[in-house]
């Protein structure tokens, strides 16, 4: 007997205006006013990260219909890469043009789930801009990739504060891609792209030609 098709369901694609209309077109800095480009997008079913020209993250609730604002400390610099996990806390992961990386513990109102914002950074090993990030499924690892060819492992202890990061890999061009799952992370850079298994530490090339 065939099995019974499911129903096809059409969606319609349109702006999203409600998101769009809660960020600003442009910001007053002094006596200059800033236009505000919109640099960086991630999605999952709970929420929509925005980054930004001016170093503020724009993240909408998609449950709560409210947006929320954070952003870096210190100067103010583009945001180049964002990067959501919903596992038992609700992380994103944000990168900046000058090789800054932060993790970004939001608050639930589940109970039992973080009540209180707290903000991770990755200490100075990026140098240049950031171009990808990745996370483990259970939100322990954090990989992060910059224009320089560099790849970074950080790992997070939520409950203890603490964040450890380390230089894992070196590419002679820029990482564009990161993807990671059971100890191998994919990477594709400029040139080629390789599998790393963070066990081993060993490199596995995806094909022999050299990207043109």
């Amino acid at each position: 007997m065939a099995s019974v098709a499911s129903p096809v369901i059409f969606k319609e694609f349109c702006p999203l205006y409600y998101l769009l209309n809660a960020i600003p077109t442009k910001i007053q800095k002094g006596f200059r006013s800033i236009v505000v480009y919109l640099t960086a997008l991630d999605t999952n079913g709970d929420y929509i990260a925005v980054g930004s020209s001016i170093g503020m993250l724009y993240l909408y609730c998609r449950h709560l219909n409210q947006m929320k604002k954070y952003n870096f400390e210190g100067r103010c610099e583009s945001i180049t890469s964002v990067k959501l996990l919903s596992c038992f806390d609700d992380l994103v992961a944000v990168g900046t043009a000058s090789g800054r990386v932060a993790v970004f513990q939001l608050v639930s109102s589940l109970p039992g789930r973080n009540k209180q914002l707290r903000r991770f950074d990755v200490a100075g090993i990026h140098k240049s801009s950031i171009t990808a990030l990745a996370w483990s499924p259970n939100g322990m690892k954090l990989f992060s990739g910059d224009d320089k060819g560099k790849i970074v492992y950080s790992a997070l202890d939520l409950d203890q504060g603490i964040c450890n990061s380390s230089l894992v890999l070196e590419e002679p061009s820029s990482i564009v891609q990161l993807d990671y799952n059971q100890k191998v992370l994919l990477v594709s850079t400029l040139q080629r792209t390789l599998l790393f298994y963070t066990e081993e530490k060993s490199v596995n090339q995806v094909g022999t030609q050299p990207r043109k």
